[in-house]
């Protein structure tokens, strides 16, 4: 079974375009399973203000209290997740949502509940659950919710829940989708990337902003033995006859 793992984050899902659709059904034509994981960090920072809660983050990482957490999966399984898998019906392919915390899917643990809350990482996947829907050839639609050995809710990065998933299921492609074609430096789409290389356009301020923490989940994946990762634009086609569009990172 040849599966491709694609993140979306929530600032992206509003404007997939359907040439990005058309690529994936070219995936899906070479044999091809997509999984899915989504973020939805737009909506989910409406609805905290909303309910006048406030909206902090500690090392690019989501403080969560108790209250929060419940607008946070409200969003996701509720808004974000129905938005991703309406859209992927819409081109034909058979989307079914799956809540991470549902059936023990994704478990998790704290990461620091004094200074983060209800934050938490990916400490085991139940496969069992994917590969019983991709046998009946339906594409997953993940929220990176998990749940504790206690049966306590946690956010999860979706980055790290990504790639925690594309890990436990050793996918050949691993995709982070964006609003741009890859990397781009200095007006060029740099096609392939390696750790160190990252670090040094980091250092020198030639990635910024919300591409540092895409790229070093990148290097994270393959630090964890993943073969393919790559940074791939959601507006334009990113696999065109065989052909891969944007940044592979190795």
């Amino acid at each position: 079974m040849k599966l491709v793992l694609i993140k979306c984050g929530g600032s992206v899902l509003d404007e997939l375009s359907s040439s990005f659709f058309e690529s994936l059904k070219e995936l899906k034509n070479d044999g091809y399973q997509l999984i899915f994981v989504h973020g939805g960090g737009p909506d989910i920072n409406q609805q905290l203000e909303m309910h006048q809660i406030p909206r902090n983050f500690e090392n690019g990482l989501r403080k969560t209290s108790a209250e929060a957490l419940e607008i946070v999966e409200m969003v996701l399984a509720g808004k974000s997740n129905r938005k991703l898998t309406r859209k992927l019906d819409s081109y034909g392919f058979r989307a079914f949502g799956v809540n991470g915390s549902d059936g023990a899917f994704l478990h998790g643990d704290f990461i620091d509940k004094e200074h983060l809350g209800y934050v938490g990482h990916i400490t085991e996947v139940n496969t069992d659950v994917l590969a019983m829907l991709l046998r009946e050839n339906y594409t997953p639609v993940i929220t990176p919710i998990a749940i504790t050995n206690d049966g306590v809710k946690l956010n999860v990065n979706a980055d790290f829940a990504a790639a925690a998933i594309a890990h436990a299921l050793s996918v050949e492609h691993f995709l982070f989708v964006t609003d741009v074609k890859g990397i781009v430096i200095d007006e060029e789409l740099i096609v392939q990337l390696d750790k160190e290389e990252i670090e040094g356009y980091i250092s020198a301020e030639k990635i910024t902003g919300g591409m540092v923490p895409k790229v070093k989940s990148c290097i994270a994946a393959i630090e964890k033995g993943l073969q393919s990762v790559r940074i791939v634009s959601g507006k334009e086609p990113f696999f065109v006859s065989g052909e891969w569009i944007g940044t592979e990172i190795n």
